[in-house]
């Protein structure tokens, strides 16, 4: 099969690219995802995440898992990331966060000219259908619905005011360029009538919508194996077939675009040989091109959680009563699409400063109506909640590498979490801020039980040990395929992989540093500015 545009990967970048690229009636695109539709009633409501998220079964989701973490006590991470129509924008909690106007102007300042904030701003207005309606930093025509939250519980109001009781400010849009203060997140969510409430993934955003383009060429449940080559020009992609014998190759007549993820693109570039040469030749990959920076540069923001048991039954829990309230909700979710199953399970949010003397936030609180204890994956009887703490721009840096020749095994997957002290100094700081927060006034009628003895933690050791126990990621893995000029650059302003022809990287693994928020609205906004780079060159 012969295509102009061979797209690997179909999560929130190869949802866009395979709708902007096929816009062109005389351009043929084919999407290969490897995992399915993504359209079931499990991506479609908000609330049922919480059958994918754990990754027991693997239900939309890779779920790896990292290599030991020293910095963790010895414990291997959890790396929940979507396989899906969609990619992680079906399992994820929705939340569209752009991050800090510095984020954008700091890759600028790497050398990644046309990334500052006022460059990108026209991408994130393009690709947004804000509840809002347009303004100089909003967009009210883009595929994506970008909403309010339909039903945000009591108690994420009470964290709000509880916060504001500590002098924190109170924010009601987070995407303007500075993202200090307290309020509800906005949510990738459906706000048109006839699909209310639903979740809305890159897929239901950029895909479902042109399904029937004949020269879109759509494959689900297609695992790339390896790049084909025509000296040092990209030529195609070589898949299997899920429950199919033989291997299969598309041919790409213009360029690869490679669109698998912080995890998976540098693992799809090793197993075609490009990468570092020593590492490759260990695991017996021939080397096609040596490029020490595939797989280096791995940032994820590291998540310290406060859970609390509560009395109040307005919300997530497990038990008769929450049993009873769960159908009552899903039945109007269904009517209505206006219910806590719209719920994005983080509604609140904050963006605080630790240190007035820096000159912006440096930890994210996420508030969540459910008790969370290892990703939902331990389970607990009764009703609580959840606050998230994380540190905005980590300074620790791992890697994604190969186990093994096998593109069916997992990468190796090092984020080195805690490896640099300030993340750790920081996120003691945050976790403070965070128990002050709980403590306030507003918050005192929910409090029943703190459940992991965070109550009695006095000095830094006693934080510190708290967080090297718990702590994990909240999955914002970005940066082992990085954008720039310098030696450990992969791909260039314009997402060129350097010294390999028609090859490009467009996904989070491009951003030269992990910008402040979500990932998920930003990997959009890449992959809005790549069509139109690609456009330019073809």
């Amino acid at each position: 099969m012969e295509f102009d545009y061979v797209i690997v990967g179909g999560g929130s970048a190869g949802s866009v690219l395979a709708n902007r690229l096929s816009a062109d009636p005389n351009t043929r695109v084919c999407l290969l995802e490897a995992g399915g539709r993504g359209d079931s009633i499990l991506v479609r409501m908000p609330s049922a995440v919480v059958a994918a998220l754990p990754g027991r079964p693997k239900i939309n989701n890779w779920a790896f898992e990292t290599v030991p973490q020293p910095g963790l006590n010895g414990r291997r991470g959890y790396q929940p990331r979507g396989k899906a129509l969609g990619g992680s924008s079906a399992i994820n909690a929705m939340l569209y966060i752009r991050g800090q106007r510095q984020d954008y102007d700091g890759w600028s300042d790497l050398g990644c000219t046309g990334w500052d904030w006022e460059s990108v701003l026209p991408y994130f207005k393009r690709s947004e259908n804000n509840e809002d309606g347009a303004d100089d930093l909003h967009g009210d025509s883009g595929p994506v619905q970008v909403s309010h939250q339909k039903e945000p519980r009591p108690i994420t109001h009470d964290f709000i005011r509880a916060a504001e009781q500590l002098q924190h400010r109170r924010t009601h849009d987070f995407n303007r360029g500075d993202n200090e203060g307290v309020g509800l997140y906005q949510v990738t969510q459906f706000h048109e009538p006839a699909r209310n409430g639903e979740r809305c993934s890159a897929a239901a955003a950029y895909v479902f919508p042109v399904m029937d383009r004949p020269n879109l060429k759509v494959i689900t449940h297609a695992v790339s194996k390896e790049l084909t080559f025509d000296g040092k020009r990209a030529s195609g992609v070589i898949y299997k077939k899920k429950g199919k014998g033989s291997d299969i190759a598309v041919t790409a007549r213009r360029e690869v675009l490679i669109c698998a993820g912080a995890l998976k693109s540098p693992q799809l570039l090793q197993l075609s040989g490009i990468g570092d040469g020593a590492d490759l030749a260990r695991h017996g990959v021939t080397v096609r091109h040596n490029l020490p920076g595939v797989g280096q540069n791995l940032q994820d923001h590291l998540d310290f959680i406060l859970s609390y048991k509560t009395k109040d039954t307005d919300n997530f829990g497990i038990g008769a009563t929450a049993s009873v309230n769960l159908l009552r909700h899903l039945l109007r979710w269904r009517k209505t699409g206006v219910s806590m199953a719209a719920t994005p399970f983080a509604e609140g949010a904050a963006f605080l400063k630790t240190s007035p003397d820096l000159d912006r936030p440096d930890i994210q609180l996420h508030f969540t109506i459910a008790l969370v204890d290892d990703h939902a994956r331990k389970l607990h009887y009764g009703h609580g909640f959840t606050c998230h703490v994380c540190k905005l721009r980590p300074a620790s840096r791992g890697t994604v590498g190969l186990h093994s020749a096998d593109p069916f095994a997992a990468p190796a997957i090092d984020p080195a979490f805690l490896s640099d002290d300030r993340d750790l100094e920081t996120l003691i700081k945050g976790a403070r801020m965070t128990r002050d927060i709980i403590q306030a006034p507003a918050l005192e009628k929910y409090r029943h039980k703190e459940m992991f003895g965070t109550e009695t933690a006095q000095t830094d050791a006693d934080w510190e040990n708290h967080i090297r126990d718990r702590a994990d990621t909240i999955y914002h893995p970005v940066g082992t395929c990085k954008m720039g000029l310098d030696d450990m650059a992969v791909v260039d302003p314009e997402l060129r992989v350097r010294g390999i022809d028609a090859l490009r990287v467009i996904d989070a693994s491009v951003m030269p540093t992990l910008v402040s928020g979500n990932t998920n609205a930003p990997t959009i906004m890449i992959a809005e500015k790549a069509a139109d780079l690609i456009k330019a060159d073809g």
